[in-house]
């Protein structure tokens, strides 16, 4: 690593002469609470590393094959966008979408880049090695599409960074370079490491700090150009692995860039933040994502308005989650407060805000961030899978009626919604909510754990994992032995080369009403902290006492938790078959069979036992009092949650 380490810092002094402006006033940076590990330092265990391995042999490892024209359109070479190219038939019905059909030209490098980005993380972190060969092939196909000047994308020299309406530059740049960073930190392959810092210094100098406008892009929709601003991702860990603060100010910038411009996906300018009248009104998958940027910039810049505006923006997200965490997003926030029954939640917003949550933990050590990343994983992501088939909800409910196509049967303007069902695909739509499902279990894995200055190990979020990493010099691996959140029973295993000391810290959830171990800790902002020489093999054994937890939603209905988990009264389903893409891959739609769904009763005992709560409540049908027993949301399809 000196090696690399000596030929960045000679990138860093070249890049500061080649891009004065970029560097003229440091401002004066937030410091961040937490550190990233690279990816790779924590894997899978338990049930987390079964699933892992059930989506490589499902959807997440056979995109390639359902869908082959679009991973395998060549977009980012031989098939670069210019001035003549047409729209692309991507199989889709173009049903509800609110953008023109400039977006379908660049569409596919979001499908491909996504669903790499997630077909690259699974296969590293579970040791595939059929997988990593054709990962490596991957690799080194992409790295070969890049032009003398470090150009690395998907048009050709006559548009690149040419465009006055729609388009993909930076969002397409995002998806790629993800996945290469993620190969990059698990592999030390310092060749990628040099394409990607060319890569960004040729967007650097094409669109040049406070000297152009990326965020440009005329007075129509500019899903495209909206999503660039994630761009931010790659300079913020570019900066983490370089240290060049280079980084860090074109974050800034183009954060200010984007809240300056006319942008159809505006819930994230500073000024409609600021505006206390505003409400969310966008797309949600964008509204989600674009929470990265703001704490980026934020952190980047110490300035006092973003800060305000951060707040702000954690605010207004809140009132958009249900019961479950799902963030408002069927497809459109639209001025709504969260609703368990009316207000869905797309699988792009879910994968969005769990990432967001872990980078606004990494920087500000918010706890509740943290709580909030477990809630959405383990609730609406789980409970939005099938539970029984390779495939998932493209959108989703907390009440959960019907999955035929429209939000509870609902007969809507648009006659051809078919997004509320599960697919591996969903090519019908679009193919952008499967690759996030194939990225959004490495990327909550990333959370599990982070470094603090003063030699800590922080368990930030709850899993089966097993974390390798260096303390002082030497390798520590902790292997974290639970069933979480289905038990709430964990055995930390610490192994070392030799007695080492420092700090290990666990977050304490807030629903635990007691913590049983014998080890002496010590409470600090949440976390329970063992700070003590640890032996070469130690062993830490924690359980968190739980109770039924009745809860509010935002609209004021009521539901059950216990621990990590919301609970679901579950229906019967009758199944039905659509579009088969291959043998044990096909649309699955279901209707609900003998429902009965219920009301809340004040007085109630509800006790939990065996992975059940047994509660009393209203059969709204016969009008009287029952006995129900509920079930995790993760385990059902059809279900109510939220009661009133």
């Amino acid at each position: 690593m000196n090696k690399i380490q000596n030929k960045l810092t000679k990138i860093s002094l070249l890049l500061m002469l080649i891009i004065p402006n970029m560097v003229e006033a440091q401002p004066i940076r937030l410091q961040e609470k937490y550190q990233r590990l690279p990816f790779g330092s924590i894997k899978p265990m338990g049930w987390i590393k079964d699933q892992m391995k059930k989506d490589m042999a499902g959807f997440v490892g056979n995109l390639d094959k359902l869908v082959p024209d679009l991973i395998n359109d060549p977009i980012y070479s031989t098939g670069r966008l210019h001035k003549n190219s047409k729209i692309k038939d991507l199989g889709n019905l173009k049903s509800g979408d609110a953008a023109g059909d400039e977006q379908y030209k660049w569409w596919n490098s979001e499908t491909q880049s996504n669903w790499w980005d997630g077909y690259i993380r699974n296969a590293l972190l579970l040791d595939d090695q059929p997988a990593i060969e054709k990962v490596k092939q991957r690799i080194t196909n992409i790295l070969a599409t890049q032009d003398q000047d470090g150009y690395l994308g998907i048009y050709d020299k006559e548009l690149r960074y040419k465009f006055a309406s729609e388009n993909g530059e930076l969002w397409s740049k995002t998806t790629l370079y993800r996945g290469l960073l993620a190969y990059y930190e698990y592999t030390h392959d310092d060749t990628v490491l040099r394409a990607l810092i060319r890569a960004v210094d040729n967007v650097m100098e094409n669109y040049p700090i406070n000297h152009s406008q990326p965020f440009y892009s005329g007075n129509d929709f500019s899903g495209g150009v909206a999503h660039g601003l994630t761009f931010t991702d790659i300079l913020d860990r570019l900066h983490q692995i370089t240290g060049n603060p280079v980084y860090l100010n074109y974050a800034c910038f183009l954060y200010t860039n984007f809240s300056n411009n006319h942008s159809s996906e505006k819930d994230a300018q500073l000024k409609n933040i600021l505006d206390p009248a505003y409400k969310f009104d966008c797309h949600g998958a964008h509204t989600y994502e674009h929470l990265r940027p703001l704490i980026v910039a934020t952190f980047s810049s110490g300035d006092p308005d973003l800060q305000k505006a951060l707040k702000i923006y954690c605010d207004r997200i809140r009132c958009s989650l249900t019961a479950t965490g799902g963030p408002i997003g069927d497809e459109w926030i639209s001025g709504r407060k969260a609703n368990g029954t009316n207000t869905g939640y797309e699988y792009c917003s879910i994968h969005e805000l769990t990432d967001s949550y872990s980078l606004l933990f990494q920087k500000s050590g918010n706890y509740a961030a943290a709580e909030a990343i477990e809630t959405i994983f383990y609730n609406a992501a789980q409970g939005s899978r099938n539970p029984d088939h390779s495939s998932i909800a493209y959108l989703k409910t907390d009440n959960s009626y019907e999955m035929a196509g429209t939000r509870n049967g609902e007969v809507e303007v648009d006659k051809k919604q078919t997004r509320y069902k599960y697919s591996p695909v969903h090519q019908d739509v679009a193919v952008c909510c499967a690759p996030n499902a194939g990225r959004i279990t490495p990327y909550f894995l990333q959370s599990c754990w982070f470094t603090e200055r003063d030699n800590s190990l922080v368990a930030s979020v709850l899993a089966p994992n097993v974390l390798e990493t260096k303390l002082k010099g030497q390798k520590v691996k902790i292997e974290e032995i639970t069933d979480y959140p289905y038990n709430n029973l964990f055995e930390f295993r610490i192994f070392s080369e030799k007695p080492i000391q420092f700090k290990l810290k666990i977050r304490k959830p807030t629903w635990a009403v007691l913590v049983k171990t014998n080890e002496h800790y010590q409470i600090d902002n949440g976390f329970i902290v063992f700070d003590r020489e640890f032996e070469k093999n130690a062993r830490i054994k924690i359980e968190f006492l739980s109770q039924v937890e009745i809860k509010k939603d935002m609209n004021c209905e009521r539901f059950f938790k216990y621990g990590a988990l919301v609970f679901a009264t579950p229906f019967a389903g009758v199944e039905q078959k659509g579009r088969i893409y291959a043998e044990g891959f096909e649309d699955r739609m279901y209707f609900p069979k003998n429902m009965t769904s219920y009301e809340f009763q004040e007085r109630n005992e509800a006790n939990y036992s065996e992975g059940k709560i047994h509660v009393l409540l209203k059969n709204k049908v016969t009008g009287k009092v029952e006995k129900v027993e509920l079930i995790p949301v993760a385990k059902t399809i059809l279900r109510q949650v939220t009661f009133k």
